[in-house]
């Protein structure tokens, strides 16, 4: 099963590489070097990003338990 999938993933990085003009070789500097890590941390800011988030809400939670209205 990991050969086909292996082998399915690489048919698709020709089919793009030959969709946009450039080799298979290319298309995988692209996507492995270049999009996948900025990708990642883009993915790693919205983390951060919500995290942050999540503390400041529980915060004003627990103040507005704290404090009666």
């Amino acid at each position: 099963m990991i050969h086909t999938v292996f082998q399915w993933c690489v048919g698709v990085l020709y089919a793009a590489g030959e969709w946009l003009g450039i080799g298979y070789e290319a298309i995988n500097v692209w996507v492995f070097v270049i999009v996948w890590p900025i990708v990642t941390l883009a993915l790693l800011a919205v983390v951060v990003a919500q995290g942050r988030a999540l503390r400041r809400l529980r915060r004003q939670a627990a103040k507005a338990i704290e404090e009666p209205s």
